[in-house]
């Protein structure tokens, strides 16, 4: 019996979101990507001071709304968490510079 190598899955690609809260209403897509398009919204957050946080599954529920479309209301409850430890600490999870 010979032995295959095991099956390399393809890499998954990154995905960025940007939200927009502004304490009416819910928040707000305002950009998002994959990718490359993912690293370059990262960059331009690091580089305005936004907190980042890394949860992909997050990141992949909310990259199904349309930029300028408000959360669904299933999300609130997941992303009041992430907002309201943004508002307690300044901060999020920042994903390392070189990732």
């Amino acid at each position: 019996m010979s032995k295959q190598p095991p099956k390399k899955s393809a890499p998954e690609k990154k995905v960025a979101v940007a939200l927009r809260y502004d304490n009416e209403g819910a928040p707000t897509v305002t950009a998002k990507g994959t990718g490359s398009v993912a690293d370059r919204i990262e960059e331009i957050a690091r580089e305005s001071g936004v907190p980042i946080e890394q949860d992909p599954m997050m990141a992949e529920a909310l990259s199904q709304i349309d930029i300028d479309e408000e959360i669904p209301i299933e999300l609130y409850q997941a992303v009041a968490v992430l907002i309201g430890f943004v508002m307690r600490t300044g901060k999020a999870q920042h994903p390392p510079e070189n990732e």
